[in-house]
């Protein structure tokens, strides 16, 4: 295809004419001269300018950006829509900008757009711009459509003249895009972007991202644009700042770090907590079977079924363990909490577990209560609330009042869970107990080693996990993430104050 002309030709005027050369002749003036307190940074307008000039040429490239988390990705993109809506008003084109949904993602895009849009040489260029449907941005004869790529929507028919990007494109689904979106710039050659976070090796952004390290290791040209938070901090030094906060916080192998900031893939499934995480676990205090004076402890129990065998005996099962057999038992993790600094989130101390398999309820319910009264003075009871473990949550919320966080699983919070536990050993924060011949330590360890995992696509970034083994199961597991519910509390010594003495 021949070159395009950018440029805003045919403008009234000489003065205006003169001015509008100096922006257009690159986006970092354009930038500077129209969007005030928003103008690109360098690292932003060096992306912006290899996009714009992919259109100019009208060669057909592909690009992919990945900014760390608030670096700007989205600005960036606003502000190439703009630069090439102004240099194309005249002559006209069409650009596609699809997100995940169409609300709230695509019309955040359009209403920064039109933001952006709002500036003088856009109001001289062309008064009458406006947008002529909900999806629509015009300016003259040239418009960005802001549609869903989500699966129910309805967009076939579009075309992209000029720009087609997929934002947020790790949870858009490669078989749609490629299907509906792709062939919507395959007759016009337009320069295509895909943009987002770096999440796990199974995603349309990270499928395209080899397609086109590929191509950049064939001819040399960058095509992959990586913007990292140690990048942004150059620019910025507070942003620095609060990142190195978050990784103190998190530890850096945690997946939000190594995904949002440091810009690293992490496998779509495998095992989750693999030896270096934990060794990391591994703590150097030993166990305890009742509280130390002074310090506070909490509770965390995954409940399960009744087993008519066992009854209303209060041995552990550990003959039905004994079985062989898969069998869910009750599980008990008791933490001992230690306070953050200056406000900071606490950290755990696994001093005891125990296991209860196939124990009535209404037994369990008194052993439970004496072991938070007695034998540990509990601040706190994380209780397994799902399904049959509504009963004995309510009976001990009865017994024990203000001192009861019922949790249910549902897919959304086991995921929460999955990734504050993670967040805590790796940052450091939950440390186990020495290792001892116990069984129920055994078997947590082996569950431990056992765990699998699944990153879910989709924005919410679902971490599906449990443990597959025929011969265990995960109770144990459980009743160790519900330390994630913990993080909510202000663990730090309350201060008493009297009133002053009235003169």
């Amino acid at each position: 295809m021949g070159k395009r002309r950018i440029g805003p030709t045919g403008a009234a005027g000489g003065d205006l004419e003169r001015a509008m050369r100096g922006l257009f002749a690159d986006i970092a003036p354009f930038s500077r001269g129209l969007m005030g307190q928003y103008a690109l940074r360098s690292y932003q307008a060096e992306v912006a300018r290899a996009i714009i000039a992919s259109v100019r040429r009208g060669d057909g490239q592909q690009f992919a950006i990945v900014f760390a988390r608030q670096a700007g990705k989205d600005e960036t993109i606003a502000q190439t829509l703009a630069y090439l809506l102004a240099a194309y008003w005249q002559r006209g084109g069409s650009m596609v900008v699809a997100a995940p949904t169409y609300r709230p993602q695509s019309l955040i895009a359009r209403a920064r757009l039109l933001a952006r849009l709002d500036n003088e040489l856009a109001r001289r260029l062309v008064p009458t711009s406006r947008t002529e449907a909900e999806y629509i941005v015009r300016l003259g004869r040239a418009s960005a459509r802001f549609l869903s790529a989500g699966p129910g929507a309805n967009v076939r028919g579009e075309t992209a003249s000029l720009l087609l990007v997929c934002n947020e494109a790790q949870d858009v689904d490669a078989d749609r895009w490629d299907a509906v979106f792709d062939p919507m710039a395959a007759a016009t050659n337009a320069t295509t972007v895909f943009s987002g976070t770096v999440w796990s090796d199974r995603t349309l952004l990270a499928r395209q991202m080899r397609h086109l390290r590929e191509l950049e290791r064939a001819d040399g040209r960058r095509r992959v644009f990586l913007v990292p938070w140690t990048r942004v901090a150059e620019d910025l030094p507070a942003y620095g700042e609060r990142v190195r906060a978050r990784i103190a916080q998190f530890g850096r192998d945690h997946p939000f770090i190594r995904t949002e900031y440091e810009l690293q893939e992490v496998a779509g499934a495998g095992g989750l907590f693999g030896a270096a995480r934990r060794a990391q676990l591994q703590g150097d205090h030993p166990r305890q079977r009742q509280a130390t004076a002074g310090r506070q402890y909490a509770l965390l129990l995954d409940v399960a079924g009744e087993d008519t065998i066992a009854g209303d005996c209060l041995d552990d099962g550990a003959a039905l363990r004994a079985q062989g057999t898969r069998r869910d038992s009750t599980a008990l993790t008791v933490v001992e909490i230690v306070p953050g600094q200056g406000g900071g989130l606490p950290a755990y101390r696994v001093v005891d577990r125990r296991l209860w398999t196939g124990t009535r309820h209404t037994a369990l319910h008194a052993t439970l209560v004496d072991l938070a009264r007695h034998v540990w003075g509990a601040r706190r009871i994380v209780v397994d609330a799902t399904g049959v473990g509504a009963g004995l949550a309510s009976w001990l919320t009865a017994a024990l009042p203000q001192l009861v966080i019922p949790v249910v699983f549902t897919a959304a919070a086991k995921s929460d869970l999955g990734w504050r536990l993670l967040a805590a050993i790796d940052s450091g924060r939950l440390k186990e107990y020495l290792p001892d011949d116990a069984e129920e330590t055994r078997l947590f360890w082996q569950q431990l080693a056992a765990c699998t995992y699944e990153v879910r696509p989709g924005p919410g970034k679902l971490l599906a996990w449990g443990v597959d083994d025929p011969r265990l199961h995960d109770d144990l597991l459980l009743s160790l993430a519900l330390v994630g519910a913990l993080d909510e509390i202000d663990w730090r010594p309350r201060v008493a104050r009297g009133r002053s003495p009235k003169l």
